[in-house]
């Protein structure tokens, strides 16, 4: 099954922050944002596509027991935890944290003068009170094109390792291009169009900033109307 959600149908948040703004899509039910349609997508708990303004930050607050991965799509992200450490993320990099016992930790946009975009997802973590820790991964647009890249993985050698049962990919696909994924039985796909498209996954075509929802299906293809750049999530169904 697919099924494919439109972008009016993303709950959109915006309001003001340290040093400036922020917007969002928020996929997922979220701070005060709740749809009991839309809670989780398997261990996927949270994907919020958020835009910073210039030199903007969400300070710095608390989390427990989560595994976060966070993607750069425009600009400069910068994590800070309570020490200020953390690290710089640039487009298509990627980063994950592990939360476990607790951790203090902002989201800031390391540019006094261009926006910052990037997509924070939360997943159930495999077990709780796990020791927190940061790693990040630099990624080239070649390495990526025209493939889904696993950015974290526990199966492929070379993506950031999760402990939680999840995996996650990039694509900049070409026009005209076709790419394809399986999965196993009791897992489920969740593809966003972060910029770019249409594309269309099977039959069914998904419009920019819109994402499909794939479950009892063992295989699909993405064919890109134009240029496009998509993240996949593969994750165990709870």
């Amino acid at each position: 099954m697919i099924v494919v959600r439109k972008p009016e149908s993303i709950y959109q948040a915006r309001g003001n922050i340290e040093n400036g703004t922020f917007s969002g899509r928020w996929h997922f039910s979220f701070d005060q944002y709740y749809d009991p349609k839309f809670v989780h997508f398997g261990t996927l708990r949270v994907f919020n596509d958020d835009t910073l303004s210039p030199g903007a930050v969400w300070p710095l607050h608390p989390h427990r027991d989560n595994e976060v991965v966070t993607y750069c799509a425009e600009g400069e992200f910068r994590h800070a935890d309570e020490h200020g450490k953390g690290g710089i993320l640039k487009r298509g990099w990627v980063q994950h944290t592990t939360i476990g016992k607790g951790m203090w930790h902002s989201e800031i946009n390391n540019l006094p003068d261009s926006p910052m975009r990037f997509i924070q997802m939360w997943f159930t973590p495999s077990a709780r009170g796990l020791e927190p820790s940061v790693e990040q991964k630099k990624v080239l647009k070649e390495e990526r094109t025209n493939k889904f890249l696993p950015l974290v993985s526990n199966t492929h050698p070379d993506a950031l390792k999760i402990k939680s049962d999840a995996e996650v990919y990039s694509c900049f696909l070409e026009t005209g291009k076709i790419v394809n994924h399986t999965f196993k039985a009791g897992r489920g796909c969740y593809l966003y169009v972060l910029e770019g498209g249409p594309v269309k996954v099977n039959d069914h075509k998904v419009p920019t900033l819109g994402a499909a929802m794939i479950t009892d299906e063992r295989a699909f293809n993405v064919t890109a109307d134009r240029d496009s750049e998509l993240l996949l999530i593969d994750v165990l169904l709870i």
